[in-house]
């Protein structure tokens, strides 16, 4: 269906899709990255942004390349090399690669390429069914279940429960 045929639970995940650089590296903001080399995943959400002109497509047609990689973990070798200057990549993604790497030497730039974000859709009227999951999460929210696991999963900057 459409998606105005749907409505949302209360909570949703950010999945937005950001650039990492190495700290150092002078570059700032979205703009910073005009004539540079910018790495991203093949097939990848970040990609698909990239390559979209409602999106970042603008953006991406001022790097000097665009170069694709199979995995995530060579795009940080050739970030670390000097290779590339960037990586585009899920905001998910890119904090897990910063705390695995825990030396303080990326950061993720403030502006984002995009925001994005996931929830579950029910079919408009199914009210019974909307409300019924929405009392349980805000159950899960005030007893700390929900808050808990967001935490082990290291999702607490990237989920919402009001």
């Amino acid at each position: 269906g459409r998606e105005d045929d749907y409505e949302w639970s209360v909570p949703y995940v950010d999945n937005s899709q950001v650039i990492v650089v190495k700290a150092d590296s002078g570059i700032n903001n979205l703009s910073d990255l005009e004539g540079k080399t910018v790495g991203v995943q093949a097939a990848s959400a970040a990609l698909a942004v990239l390559q979209d002109a409602e999106q970042q497509k603008s953006l991406a047609d001022t790097f000097g390349t665009l170069q694709e990689f199979g995995d995530y973990n060579t795009a940080f070798t050739e970030l670390q090399a000097g290779s590339v200057d960037a990586i585009a990549m899920d905001i998910g993604v890119a904090q897990y690669q910063l705390e695995s790497r825990g030396d303080g030497d990326y950061i993720i730039l403030d502006e984002h390429l995009n925001s994005e974000k996931y929830g579950v859709g029910f079919k408009l009227g199914n009210e019974e069914l909307r409300d019924k999951i929405n009392a349980d999460l805000k159950t899960l929210k005030a007893n700390g279940t929900f808050d808990s696991l967001a935490d082990k999963y290291e999702l607490s900057d990237m989920t919402c429960l009001e």
